[in-house]
Order: C-alpha cells, then sequence, then structure tokens
C-alpha cells in the first residue's frame, strides 16, 4: 500500500461488530474496520452503510476488512483497493464464533432480500 495516510496500525478495534448497529439492534452482513480510529461499521451491501457513514461524518477514509481471512483496504476519497497493507493491532476480524451476517439473534429470515446491491 502506497497511500497509508490515515491509517493508525496500532489503534485496537472499537467493538466485534458493528458499534452503530448494535446501539439501535439492527444487523449487518460484512464488517469494516476504520484504519485510523477503529470504528467498527457495517459494509454497504448492509441494510445501513454505517462505515460509509463514518467516512462522511469523521473524514477517515481507510478501512480495512474486519472479516476472518481478508486483509484489503479500501480508500472511500479515492476509490482505491489494496490487497494488503500495514498490520492493524488485534483483533483483526471479528470472532470466529459470530456468524455472517450477525448477529444471529437479530438477522431476518429473509436478510438477502434486505442487501444492498
Amino acid at each position: 500500500m502506497t497511500d497509508i495516510d490515515g491509517i493508525a496500525a496500532t489503534v485496537p478495534p472499537s467493538s466485534t461488530g458493528c458499534a452503530d448497529c448494535d446501539a439501535v439492534g439492527g444487523w449487518w452482513f460484512h464488517l469494516r474496520r476504520c484504519a485510523q480510529c477503529g470504528h467498527i461499521g457495517c459494509c454497504d451491501s448492509s441494510p445501513a452503510q454505517h462505515a460509509t457513514a463514518h467516512w462522511k461524518s469523521s473524514g477517515h477514509p481507510v478501512v480495512q476488512s474486519f472479516e476472518l481471512g481478508e486483509e484489503w483496504y479500501w480508500n472511500y476519497a479515492t476509490d482505491v483497493l489494496y490487497e494488503s497493507g500495514p498490520e492493524l493491532a488485534p483483533p483483526t476480524s471479528h470472532p470466529a464464533a459470530q456468524p455472517t451476517p450477525g448477529p444471529a439473534d437479530r438477522v431476518p429470515q429473509n436478510w438477502p432480500d434486505l442487501l444492498h446491491p
């Protein structure tokens, strides 16, 4: 990754799930981690799209996937995908026992119909 502005590698994640969905009893499809402040938000396929909302409200453009086995970064400001980059403070994904989508007790049965394309 050549564009490392906005990455604070020592900042831990804010939670193990989307903090904003948790606050309102929502659910998410996939999770993204703000590489600057550690905020965990849900992806753009999720109903609430909290990771993008966090970028727009905070100005923190770089996220890393918070999914198991994924290391890629996305820069919202430049629309650039980076296959890898600096290693962030652990944990680097949600717990293995946490399902996707999640959390299990809040995901509606028709969840695939509720995803954004």
